[in-house]
């Protein structure tokens, strides 16, 4: 039986592969990138139904689009529905994702697995030449829930905390870093967001040895403490922590190697939002949280608002008015769309606790 489906400008039979329609706002955003950044040469390496790959041929007019799926069924649903919207010049593969990838060159290398990336993140860093994007929905070992787990897939400590969804997200960029080093590659980090089941994140690879190192720079460790809830970051691919709170004299547990360094290019979600304006992936959930990325501070990780003030026995009042009242002081502050609660700033932790109770 044929099941039909409409998203933005694409009709798509998904019958018989797989298709997520929770995942539309990912897609939608994934079109107005590619759309912002000018890609001509882009890989759907995990195509599955094309509704990825097919919407970025024919909203984004990317010229050159290649689908991959190692499935013969996906494939043969990849080809009717290329041909169904009028895009029969993509490229339909069907082979195995890493094989493609080690065996050739995009421009643009877009992963979207069912589950963890880290088994295709060696060829894809091989493979990308201008931009890599990644969709990571195993957020449970990313974040620290699933310990073991998430060290055995990314090489690094995920240590469960309130600031567990940006914790997760750098975990995995952390782990491209390292993978792009090995081949002499950098990154510069464009779009990064936590939504629903997922991590998604868009970079812009730097070729050369120099830019691997320069990319390195941006690795370290994160110092936190259950005692208190302070933390600090500790930078380098050592860690040198010296598992004492300096704050509170409790114990600090140590989470990474993780990527320290911004996860936002203001100028390009600029142009990413107005390619959203009047076009088929527009959304007012996709636009509110590309304007929450936009305006987030570059300082890793953010601390929840009502956990500190049950800690420093305060009664939570607007989290707006502390962001004012830190900026009013000297302090870079900001909200973040990772938490509805969660507040960025620079300010230490003690300048964090007096402003807290003094509101």
């Amino acid at each position: 039986m044929v099941q039909m489906v409409e998203e933005g400008a694409v009709v798509l039979n998904v019958e018989g592969a797989f298709y997520n329609p929770k995942m539309k706002m990912n897609r939608d955003i994934g079109v107005a990138v590619a759309k912002a950044l000018g890609i001509t040469d882009y890989l759907d390496a995990l195509a599955a139904s094309g509704a990825r790959g097919l919407r970025v041929a024919k909203e984004a007019k990317v010229e050159e689009v290649a689908l991959n799926d190692v499935s013969p069924k996906a494939v043969a649903l990849l080809e009717e529905n290329a041909k169904r919207n009028g895009l029969g010049a993509c490229e339909i593969l069907s082979t195995n994702a890493n094989v493609l990838m080690h065996q050739r060159h995009f421009e643009a290398v877009d992963l979207d697995p069912f589950g963890s990336p880290s088994p295709f993140l060696a060829a894809a860093s091989r493979s990308a030449l201008e931009y890599l994007f990644i969709t990571a929905t195993d957020t449970a070992p990313l974040c620290g829930a699933h310990l073991k787990s998430g060290i055995r897939k990314y090489m690094a400590v995920p240590v469960k905390a309130d600031h567990h969804r940006e914790m997760g997200v750098r975990i995995l960029l952390g782990a491209v870093a390292r993978e792009l080093a090995r081949v002499d590659k950098g990154m510069h980090p464009l779009l990064t967001h936590v939504s629903d089941h997922y991590a998604r994140v868009y970079l812009r690879v730097a070729k050369g040895a120099k830019m691997a190192d320069k990319t390195l720079e941006g690795m370290g460790h994160l110092e936190q403490c259950r005692s208190c809830g302070r933390w600090r970051i500790v930078s380098g691919m050592a860690c040198r922590s010296s598992g004492i709170c300096s704050f509170c004299g409790g114990r600090a547990e140590v989470a990474g190697p993780l990527w320290l360094g911004p996860v936002q290019d203001r100028d390009l979600i600029n142009r990413a939002l107005g390619g959203l304006e009047g076009s088929k992936a527009w959304s007012e959930r996709a636009v509110r949280l590309l304007q929450f990325c936009r305006d987030e501070i570059d300082e890793p990780m953010y601390y929840d608002h009502h956990k500190l003030c049950r800690k420093f026995k305060v009664t939570p009042g607007a989290a707006d008015d502390v962001v004012e009242k830190l900026k009013s002081v000297g302090w870079k502050a900001s909200r973040t769309h990772f938490s509805g609660v969660g507040i960025k700033t620079d300010a230490p932790f003690g300048v964090l606790k007096e402003v807290l109770c003094s509101i």
